[in-house]
């Protein structure tokens, strides 16, 4: 009798489990899928109400906003002292900076080629996440390339702010494409063998937050990029 107890222990443990990084992963999906539509809608908004005027007629203000999110990212939003509520509030300015700076694109870009380019995006987003949490191969060994190609992505973009290049760009674009498609594909295994029930709720949520940034950054930017290319093929 005892076996069977302890293999019917270990098979509720495990379906407990299996609920509980189930109802985990999905809350990370839900608080990335809101922070996109929240960008969204700041950007729409931004872009038809004259705003996006004000913002673009005061370079100080416009270079502001747009380095402005990765100061909130790297300065107040730290999953290992703060909160869940307070990133919970960090997660939306974020997503508000974004959607600030994004308002230029609807001045760029036809609503189609946005459509166009969001849909791809979406559509590579979902199949690298789905190989990261489906895949038995480790794919550590790729974070720290991955790390340091972002970083490299930001240094070439900030040089391109002034040199202007096409080539560089169309460069920079394809880099990144790839850059954050692994970073999806990393961030969602991570994510998933990172949870336990043992951590506690509270430290799940914020493990939560981070994941859900990390994965909002990814689309956003494959987004950017394919828009890139998208807008130029017309």
């Amino acid at each position: 009798m005892q076996p069977n107890n302890l293999k019917t222990s270990s098979g509720a443990q495990g379906k407990v489990y299996d609920e509980g990084l189930r109802s985990h992963m999905n809350s990370i999906y839900n608080r990335m899928t809101l922070g996109v539509l929240f960008t969204g809608i700041v950007a729409y908004v931004t872009a038809n109400t004259g705003l996006i005027n004000v913002i673009y007629a005061n370079s100080l203000l416009m270079y502001a906003i747009m380095f402005s999110p990765l100061v909130v990212i790297m300065f107040g939003f730290n999953p290992a002292t703060m909160p869940a509520k307070k990133l919970r509030v960090s997660f939306g300015i974020i997503s508000l900076l974004y959607g600030l700076s994004f308002s230029a694109i609807f001045m760029v870009y036809t609503g189609t080629d946005i459509a166009r380019a969001f849909f791809m995006a979406a559509g590579a987003f979902a199949g690298l996440s789905i190989f990261g949490y489906t895949t038995k191969k480790n794919l550590d060994g790729f974070g720290s390339f991955i790390v340091m190609g972002v970083w490299g992505l930001l240094i070439m973009s900030v040089v391109n702010m002034f040199v202007e290049s096409s080539l560089m760009m169309n460069v920079i674009s394809a880099a990144g494409i790839l850059i954050f498609g692994g970073l999806t594909a990393w961030e969602t295994q991570r994510m998933k063998e990172s949870y336990s029930p043992s951590y506690g709720e509270e430290a799940n949520n914020r493990m939560a937050w981070m994941s859900a940034l990390n994965l909002y950054v990814s689309f956003v930017a494959m987004f950017q990029y394919i828009l890139h290319f998208v807008g130029n093929s017309d």
